[in-house]
C-alpha cells in the first residue's frame, strides 16, 4: 500500500486520453496523407468507417500495462506460463509471488489459447494470460491465425466475465520474432471486429506500448479506428488488401496434408490442390497425380458417361485449382477498386454482399484476376447463406461484364455459392439490362433467375436491409435521392 499522501505508481485510465480526442494534436503531423491518389477510394466505405463510439473505447498508452487499473490487463508469455520478457516480469514484480503459485495450477497455455488469473497485488483485478506464436516466414499463415486467436480469445474472456475494461501488451516478443507491423493489424482488426460484433458491454480498450513501439502503433491504428471522416478517405487505400472475415480472422489456405481414405480420391481441399502443385514437381501425368486418366474423364464428362457424383467431384477439384491461385496471387490492385466489398447483414441475418458496377472498368482490368479476387473474397462468405446487392447506378457500357465471362465464373464457383445464395437484389436497373439479364438467367446458367429481384430505388432495399447495414456508394445515394424524390419525398428525404 502507498504512503499516506504518496503519488500512487497505478495509472487510472479514466486520466487518460481517449484515441478520438488526440486526433487535433495530431492532425498536422500523421504520415498518412498520400497526395493525389486513385479518385477511386473516395467513393466507396471503407471496411473500417469512421465510428466516434468505438474510437471513445480505444486508449493508446505508452507504458508499462501493469501498472494499468483494467478490469484486466494482458500477460504474453510462453506455453508453460514461464517466460522471461519485460512484460511478464513487471507484471509478476507488481503481483507478487502468489502469482506464480497461481500460474503452477494452470497447467500451461497452449498457443493462441487465454486463462484466467487473479491480479493480486495490481491495481487490475485479473491477468488474461495468452500466448503468441513462434514466427517463421515459412509457416506465416499459422501464425496469423494464432495470433488472431490470441486476442480473439482474450476479448472473449472478457466479454463472458463481463470485465468494462482490458488493457493489451503487445502479445508478441522479441524472442518469437512476430514483425511487429505485421502483428499491429491483426491486434487492431481483431479488437475492431469484436468491439463492433460483440463489444457492447466492453467501455474501454487500451493499447499499452514501449517507446519503440508507439510510432508502427500510431501509425496504423487510424487505418481501422480513424477518428473523422476525413482521416477515413485518407486511410483508405493504405488498408492491406486481406483485412480477414467479419471478425478479422484470417482468411488463407491451411497448409495440412490429409490421408484420403483411398489414395485416389483426393478432396475438394486446398491442401490437396497444394499436394498437387508439390507433385507437379514431379510430374503432371495420371500416374504422378494418382488418378485416373484426365483426359479420358474429361471425355466421358463430354459424352454425358460420368455419374453425377464424378462430374461433382471433378468440378470440386477445379475450383480448388482457382482457390489456390486466388490465395497466392497478389490482387491488390482488382482490391482497390472497391467493387466487391462486405458490409452488414440483412432483417433475417444473412450477409450482404455489395457489388458496384460503375467500379468495374472491364476494358481496363485483366478478367482473370477478377474473377480469382471474387473467388477470393467471396469462399469464405458463402459458407453460410448470403445475399448479393448489385448497384447497376450510372455504369456504361465499359462496366458491363459480358455474358461469356459470367457464365465462366458461374460454371467455376462451388456449388456453395448457388446453394446459399439467398438473393440477387439488381438496384437502378435500365430496361435492357432487365432483358440482359432475363436471357442469362433463362438460358444460360439455371436456378438463379428466382433470386433476382429488381429495386427501382433504396427505399425498396431497405425494405430487405436496414439502411445502418449496408455501406452505399455517396455517387449511388446522391442519383437516388436526384431521381426518386419526386416518387417518394418521405424516403429519399431521410438519406
Amino acid at each position: 500500500m502507498d504512503p499516506l499522501g504518496a503519488r500512487s505508481q497505478f495509472v487510472d485510465i479514466q486520466s487518460l486520453p481517449v484515441w478520438q480526442q488526440q486526433l487535433s494534436e495530431e492532425a498536422e503531423e500523421t504520415p498518412l496523407d498520400q497526395g493525389d491518389g486513385p479518385l477511386v477510394h473516395e467513393a466507396f466505405p471503407s471496411p473500417f468507417p469512421f465510428r466516434p463510439d468505438i474510437n471513445r473505447k480505444i486508449i493508446l498508452f505508452t507504458g508499462d500495462v501493469a501498472l494499468l487499473n483494467c478490469t484486466a490487463i494482458v500477460n504474453t508469455s510462453n506455453e508453460s506460463l514461464s517466460d522471461k520478457n519485460p512484460v511478464s516480469d513487471s507484471i509478476h514484480q507488481l503481483a507478487g509471488p502468489e502469482l506464480r503459485e497461481e500460474l503452477v495450477k494452470l497447467k500451461g497455455c497452449r498457443t493462441g489459447e487465454a486463462k484466467l488469473t487473479k491480479g493480486f497485488n495490481l491495481a487490475a483485478r485479473f491477468i488474461i494470460h495468452t500466448v503468441g506464436p513462434k514466427y517463421k516466414a515459412k509457416y506465416r499463415t499459422a501464425a496469423e491465425s494464432s495470433l488472431f486467436s490470441c486476442y480473439r480469445n482474450v476479448m472473449q474472456l472478457a466479454a463472458e466475465q463481463s470485465m468494462a475494461s482490458v488493457g493489451f501488451c503487445v502479445v508478441t516478443t522479441t524472442k518469437r520474432g512476430y514483425p511487429l507491423e505485421d502483428a499491429a493489424h491483426i491486434a487492431f482488426r481483431t479488437v475492431r471486429r469484436f468491439l463492433e460484433n460483440h463489444g457492447n458491454g466492453i467501455d474501454t480498450v487500451v493499447f499499452a506500448v514501449s517507446d519503440t513501439e508507439e510510432s508502427v502503433y500510431k501509425k496504423l491504428l487510424s487505418l481501422y479506428y480513424p477518428r473523422s471522416e476525413e482521416e477515413e478517405r485518407r486511410c483508405l487505400p493504405l488498408i492491406p488488401a486481406d483485412i480477414g472475415n467479419s471478425e478479422g480472422e484470417p482468411v488463407v489456405p491451411e497448409r495440412q496434408i490429409r490421408i484420403a481414405e483411398k489414395p485416389g480420391s483426393l478432396e475438394d481441399e486446398c491442401q490437396e490442390e497444394s499436394l498437387d502443385l508439390d507433385l507437379g514437381q514431379v510430374g503432371n501425368h495420371a500416374f504422378a497425380r494418382m488418378e485416373g486418366d484426365v483426359d479420358k474423364q474429361r471425355k466421358l464428362i463430354l459424352q454425358g458417361q460420368m455419374s453425377e457424383a464424378a462430374v461433382q467431384k471433378q468440378h470440386q477439384r477445379n475450383y480448388s485449382r482457382w482457390l489456390c491461385r486466388a490465395r497466392a496471387e497478389d490482387l491488390s490492385d482488382i482490391a482497390a477498386l472497391k467493387a466487391l466489398y462486405q458490409t452488414g447483414v440483412d432483417i433475417c441475418g444473412r450477409t450482404v454482399m455489395v457489388v458496384v458496377g460503375r467500379n468495374i472498368p472491364v476494358t481496363l482490368i485483366d478478367l482473370e484476376k477478377a474473377l480469382l479476387y471474387f473467388i477470393h473474397v467471396m469462399d469464405h462468405i458463402t459458407v453460410k447463406e448470403y445475399v448479393i446487392v448489385y448497384f447497376h447506378t450510372l455504369t456504361g457500357e465499359h462496366n458491363h461484364l459480358d455474358s461469356d465471362f459470367l457464365k465462366n465464373l458461374y460454371d467455376v464457383v462451388d456449388i456453395k455459392y448457388k446453394k446459399n445464395l439467398r438473393a440477387f437484389y439488381f438496384v437502378h436497373p435500365t430496361f435492357r439490362s432487365k432483358v440482359s439479364t432475363w436471357f442469362f438467367t433463362t438460358f444460360s446458367v439455371s436456378g438463379l433467375k428466382e433470386k433476382v429481384r429488381y429495386l427501382d430505388n433504396l427505399p425498396q432495399l431497405f425494405t430487405c436491409i436496414k439502411p445502418e447495414q449496408i455501406d452505399i456508394p455517396p455517387f449511388v445515394l446522391e442519383y437516388d435521392a436526384r431521381v426518386n424524390r419526386p416518387n417518394h419525398p418521405n424516403e429519399a428525404s431521410g438519406l
